[in-house]
Order: C-alpha cells, then structure tokens, then sequence
C-alpha cells in the first residue's frame, strides 16, 4: 500500500511513518517544517518539503497513492483573535487545497487527524433532571472556586459522562473551530466525489519525541518542564478537570487501524482516540512527578483560564467496534515513563 503522509515530520507523523513502515508500506513523507513544532526549517531526509495549501506542487506526489494520512496542523489553543487567519490558513484552506489534488489525481481515500477539541465541553448528567447542556462558567463563580459545571434547571453540580462521536460539536477556539472546518470540508468532498475518509479525534496526546515549552506541548509537557527546573508542576483550578491522556504509540496504531479500514469503505466516519482511562489533570501531574528524577508535589494553584472546558472525557467503544482499535498504554504506566522520555528541543 502506498500512503502519503503529511506532517510526517512531527510529533504524532513521526509515529505514524515507523508504524506504516513496519507494516510495509511505501510511506511518501511529506512537511512543511513549520519554526514553531520542530525548532528548525530543515526537512529530514527522505521528507519532501512541501506546503500543503499549494495545489500545483501535490500532482507528483499524489501519483500511485492508494491512501492520504492528513496529519499537518497549526496546532496549539489558539486563543486570541489574531490567530484566526493562520489556523484557517493552515489548517482548512490547506485540507481543501489537498482534497481538491486528490480528486484531480483520482485519490478516494483519507484519513484525517481531527480532535476531541471539536466537542468543546463534555457530557453532563444531572442527578434529578437528566442530561443538560451546561452554560459557559460565570467569572465569580471561577474565582470563588467553584469550578463544576451546575445544572441549569436546579443548580446542582453535574455529573460527567463520556462523549460519544455522536455528540454536539461546539468548538471553543481558533484552533477548534478549524479542525471542525476540517472535518466539513472532508465529508463535504465525500458527498461530492463519492470518496471515503475517516476522522479520527484525538484526546490528549504525550509520549517520547513531544515538543518542549512550545504551543505544541501538551499539559504532561508543560508539567515535565516544571519538574526539570526543579519546579512544582502549577496545575490550574481545583485539578479536578477530567481529560484522557493516550499514548503516541497507540494513536499511531489507530491511524494505521483507520488507513486499512477506509480502503474498503464509502462514506465519513469520526472515531475517538483514547486510552479509555479517564483521569484528573492532578493526577496527571503526580503521575509524571513520579517518574522525574526529583519527584515532586503538584501545586493546586487555583487559577484559571477563560474558555478552558471542566471535562471532556472520551467514549472508545465506537473505534473498538469498528476499526478494532483498543489503547495498550494505560496512563498510570505512560506517564511516569514520559517523565524521562526524550522530547523535541524548544524552537529557536
């Protein structure tokens, strides 16, 4: 099988080439070398060089090609206003300018990196009154520490529930609105092209070759920093917040889980990608101290951000279903190993 990869150079596109490799597949490498994910502009050898938002350069490339991995993304919370021309510049345009390649090149099959981002707030259940759809947290509620989210009918704390693909998509950034906007493009040339692609929505992803200290690291990072600089990992509100962490290794499987599937399938499908774990982000920072030279407590500071969800936990038995995917590392064993993993230097 010969797949095409993009952002082959990075964090997750890195795992995903080996695994294809292993496989035996005839891997086309394929990166932009953005400053900000890898810390350099230099292009490994055997990746080409290559913008994906340029339509006249992908003919070659695409020749032969049975399946697209679409793992190149601006990635990071994309928070302020200004960011809203580069996420939609790196991430739709560039998913559109490579669909529209693919359908000249007569290539029918994706798989696209998306992320659990796209469901902004997680599941909610009240106790008395059911499911809810909390509304945004109030500022005096977060600054007098009260955190969870309360039931609109009787102004109880909600319960959280996994998040099914099935769920409301109610993005709540710059970043998260452009891998929706992804997604959409994706099932829109489905329909149109009578193609197939599969999105998979990746839950927080750690493991060895991350960025350091960079908008591509994730919370685990940001806690290993900490940690070297003989810090205690900060972690914000009350550490209650309930995530999923998955390893690298086995979002790299799903992909390749996923790049056999849509071979032999029509239409578009969303899976999540998680380790079917769910923990709080205060354990996430006492997990990853554990396995640091010089352990130490993390601070519950408190603090917190505007915008950021109370929980988004994932439900995995759609991908175990469906694409036989199953995570194998378990975050209380990754992540005390990631606390000494090798990472990405920082760029510049």
């Amino acid at each position: 099988m010969k797949v095409l990869l993009t952002g082959s150079a990075g964090f997750i596109g890195t795992a995903i080439a080996t695994r294809l490799e292993e496989a035996g597949a005839d891997v086309v490498r394929v990166d932009v070398m953005l400053p900000q994910a890898h810390g350099t502009t230099d292009a490994p050898e055997g990746t080409h060089l290559l913008d994906v938002r340029d339509v006249a350069q992908w003919s070659t490339l695409l020749r032969g090609v049975d399946v697209v991995c679409h793992q190149a993304a601006l990635v990071g919370a994309g928070v302020r206003v200004a960011d809203l021309p580069d996420y939609a510049s790196h991430n739709d345009l560039a998913t559109a300018a490579l669909l529209a390649a693919m359908h000249e090149q007569q290539v029918t099959r994706l798989v696209l990196a998306s992320s659990m981002v796209v469901y902004g707030e997680g599941r909610y259940a009240c106790a008395e009154h059911g499911v809810q759809l909390p509304g945004p947290r109030s500022v005096a509620d977060l600054e007098a520490g009260r955190f969870e989210n309360l039931c609109p009918i009787c102004g109880e704390p909600l319960a959280w529930n996994l998040v099914q693909e099935d769920a409301r998509l109610d993005p709540r950034s710059s970043y998260a609105a452009s891998k929706l906007a992804q997604e959409y493009y994706t099932s829109s040339w489905v329909r149109q092209a009578g193609t197939a692609a599969i999105a998979l929505r990746y839950h927080n992803v750690y493991g060895p070759g991350m960025p350091r200290d960079t908008p591509y690291s994730g919370v685990a990072a940001m806690f290993r920093s900490s940690l070297e600089r003989g810090e205690r990992p900060q972690v914000f509100e009350d550490g209650g917040q309930m995530r999923d962490f998955v390893h690298v290794d086995d979002v790299a499987r799903a992909n390749l889980r996923a790049i056999e599937a849509v071979v032999d399938r029509s239409g578009f499908a969303a899976y999540n990608v998680c380790s079917g774990s769910p923990i709080p982000i205060r354990e996430v920072a006492t997990l990853v101290a554990r396995g640091a030279p010089t352990p130490l407590e993390p601070e519950i500071t408190g603090g917190f951000r505007l915008g950021d969800v109370r929980h988004v936990v994932a439900s995995g038995e759609l991908a175990t279903r469906e694409l036989g995917f199953t995570a194998r590392i378990a975050p209380a064993d990754g992540l005390p190993a990631f606390a000494t993993a090798p990472l990405r230097l920082p760029a510049g």
